[in-house]
């Protein structure tokens, strides 16, 4: 049942913890020095430090999903606030690198809870299906602003106060949401009947985590068996949870749902979204201060340009998907993204700003865009009572998805690089292999050789990232096709009324 007050009065409550959980994804960019020097970290634990957020979140978004559909979207949602304000509170005045991992990992239990509630609760707060697109839709839009306004707000909270005061600002806004949310949230969404099934929430972290693991060293260490061999591991825990999800009657995900053309496409679209957005956002963090030179700050203003237009490419989705239909809205983003990839991959120089923003602008657009839209499509098709579990699907998807970007598309500009570097003195050393570990060299030798040193790898750098953009655009264009074919029957939003699903868009 929904709130009786305006649903757009909740929507607010639910952005809250949206904007933070996202923000929470990048705000440690700026940090990351500050911390490593005060607790003195090793580059491990620095790398747990990062990485731990985001594979705690990934392997436990299906469990909480279903829990939320069992206990209440509302009443999990709060219980979140309250483990995301602790564990925020631990992390700013945590003493040693192992509580900050553990405040980390808290802080990801946290926002697995908060991601598939807020969704799931949008699908409750609104019945209409025209309010609930462009819902969705700014669901979308602070998610995305979210992680992009991180770093800004990391940063200038570096200028006056110590790294804990990222965790810190985390704290008002949940409070907020606690007093809020029994006002302006549906408190009775949960079906207590249902099970959740624990031997299926362990083999989807068996599942999740050693497959995306095994992503991330592919695309930080080269090819290497043993992270084959975790893939494929994840890959068998994955077959038998799959199998055990036939043969439950209240399984933690619904994979029947996967036997309609139109949904299993678009869970594909939302990974391919994410593979191009989160890839292209790692190449242009390394393009931004690794070849122009920027410092991080200044990085992350420019960063932020795109999201001036990138705000409004969720709500415009939202209205041409009532007008025109999902299908064409999802083959339109789909394109433009691409377009952005060409921009890239053909104007990008040594000393190209515009052209990448431009390009950067466009792919970010189409992205935003075609995630909303898909989102609601999902949410929309969800039964009430599977909300949760749905929501937590797509965002599960999302994790797959920029895992395989940074993988990918990494692992294509990391080869270039390497195939690229025209210095044959480095090319066996650090700096043949990464702009990073040119960057490193340069500065312990005599300034013309080093100036020639990163004239060479900027180069490098360059001709992968625009092989890598090559890359992406064909990834998405043959997506677009794939949508075509797979997306036909679609449902269109119209004036607060569904076409029927297996009517022509």
């Amino acid at each position: 049942m929904s709130s009786p007050r305006s649903p757009w009065i909740g929507m607010v409550a639910l952005c809250l913890p949206m904007l933070i959980v996202s923000m929470d994804v990048s705000v440690l960019f700026f940090a990351a020095p500050f911390i490593a020097a005060d607790l003195h970290a090793t580059a491990e634990q620095q790398l747990w430090i990062f990485d731990v957020y985001g594979f705690v979140l990934a392997g436990l978004l299906l469990t909480m999903g279903s829990l939320a559909d069992r206990i209440g979207h509302r009443r999990l949602l709060m219980i979140g606030a309250v483990a995301f304000s602790v564990a925020s509170v631990a992390a700013a005045f945590a003493v040693s690198p192992a509580m900050l991992i553990a405040a980390r990992a808290l802080l990801a239990v946290g926002g697995a809870t908060l991601m598939p509630s807020t969704l799931a609760l949008v699908r409750h707060l609104f019945d209409d299906p025209a309010q609930r697109a462009k819902a969705v839709a700014t669901w979308s839009a602070v998610f995305t602003g979210g992680v992009a306004v991180g770093p800004i707000i990391s940063g200038l909270l570096l200028e006056h106060f110590w790294w804990g005061s990222v965790f810190l600002i985390n704290v008002p806004v949940m409070v907020a949401l606690l007093l809020v949310a029994p006002v302006l949230l549906p408190g009775d969404t949960g079906d207590h009947t249902r099970r959740v099934d624990v031997i299926s929430a362990l083999l989807a972290l068996g599942t999740i985590l050693p497959i995306i693991e095994g992503i991330k060293k592919l695309a930080a260490d080269g090819w290497a068996a043993s992270w084959i061999a975790l893939i494929v591991a994840g890959l068998a825990v994955g077959a038998v949870f799959v199998w055990r999800q036939f043969h439950l009657d209240q399984p933690l995900v619904d994979v029947s749902m996967f036997a309609d053309r139109r949904f299993s496409v678009s869970i594909w679209i939302n990974v391919i979204g994410m593979f191009a957005i989160l890839g292209n956002a790692i190449m242009m963090t390394q393009y931004l201060q690794s070849v122009l030179g920027y410092s991080p700050l200044v990085a992350a203003l420019w960063s932020l340009l795109p999201s001036v237009f990138v705000g409004a490419a969720a709500p415009a989705a939202a209205v041409a998907s009532a007008r025109f239909g999902r299908p064409p809205v999802v083959v339109a983003g789909l394109l433009c993204a691409a377009a952005g990839f060409v921009i890239l991959a053909v104007l990008t120089t040594t000393h190209s700003l515009v052209p990448v923003l431009i390009g950067a602008t466009a792919l970010a657009c189409g992205t935003v865009a075609l995630a909303s839209v898909i989102a609601d499509y999902i949410v929309g098709v969800a039964p009430a009572d599977r909300a949760g579990a749905t929501s937590s699907l797509l965002e599960t998807s999302s994790e797959f998805g920029g895992a395989f970007g940074i993988a990918i598309l990494g692992s294509v500009l990391n080869a270039v690089y390497r195939l690229s570097f025209d210095d044959h003195a480095f090319a066996d050393a650090p700096a043949g292999r990464s702009l990073s570990g040119a960057l490193a060299t340069a500065h312990g030798l005599p300034a013309p050789q080093a100036e020639h040193l990163l004239a060479v790898a900027r180069s490098a750098f360059v001709s992968g990232l625009s092989a890598a953009a090559w890359v992406g655009a064909a990834v998405l264009i043959a997506t677009a096709l794939l949508a075509v074919w797979g997306l036909r029957g679609s449902a269109r939003v119209d004036a607060g009324a569904e076409v029927p699903a297996d009517a022509a868009v």
